[in-house]
């Protein structure tokens, strides 16, 4: 869950939001590291007394400042390569959702459950319970099983949309016509908010997406409850 002032990203909830956020970590620092090189040869440069009036040619610190960025950048590009590899990889998944994006509100169904959907729009203000998030909850929430592969089955049936779930590292368009997959496992149970991340109209703010995590043998009494 953000919060005010936050810095950073949020809490990883997922294996492959944790790579993500070892990798930003990784690089980071190596930017700090470029950076403080450079900056401290430029305030030598700036405060130094000592000028060159006869520059010649350095081959040799040429090579070296050509062949040490690429290095550092093939070092990125190698784990990046890795991580999208595992973003778009679907193993199997035990449980497939279709959800589709209209104005202003989520349409969910559990294909893998006859005739199991239902449409999730935002508690307007005044109905907020105490301890309840301001545009950020929803009258029916999308129940999920922890440490269980999903597959998430993203369209639109109107203008473009956005399901987006940061702790998951979820961003995926809902273009309508069109079928874009996502695949999310959560490591933990809780409640993991998320927003339509695409401009779709005046009400596009009030387009809450909430997932509830829980154990396997509490979602499978949730489901039998609801059907």
């Amino acid at each position: 869950m953000a919060h005010g002032l936050q810095l950073g990203f949020q809490d990883a909830t997922s294996a492959i939001m944790e790579e993500l956020l070892h990798l930003h970590d990784h690089t980071l620092m190596i930017m700090f590291l470029i950076s403080t090189v450079v900056l401290y040869i430029i305030s030598l440069m700036l405060w130094t007394k000592l000028t060159h009036t006869n520059t010649m040619d350095a081959q040799e610190v040429e090579t070296m400042w050509t062949i040490l960025p690429a290095i550092i950048l093939i070092l990125i590009a190698l784990r990046s390569l890795r991580i999208l590899y595992m973003m778009d990889e679907v193993n199997n998944p035990l449980l497939t959702i279709k959800t589709m994006g209209h104005q202003w509100y989520w349409s969910y169904e559990y294909t893998d459950y006859e005739d199991f959907y239902f449409d999730s729009y935002m508690i307007p203000t005044s109905n907020l319970e105490p301890g309840q998030f301001r545009l950020l909850e929803e009258d029916n929430r999308t129940v999920l099983a922890m440490e269980m592969p999903i597959r998430m089955l993203i369209s639109s049936e109107d203008v473009l949309h956005s399901w987006a779930i940061p702790s998951l590292r979820i961003k995926s368009d809902a273009i309508p016509g069109r079928l874009n997959q996502a695949t999310l496992t959560s490591s933990r149970p809780g409640l993991y908010y998320g927003q339509c991340s695409e401009i779709c109209g005046s009400n596009h703010s009030f387009m809450p997406i909430v997932l509830e995590f829980f154990p396997l043998d509490h979602f499978e009494n949730w489901s039998t409850l609801m059907l």
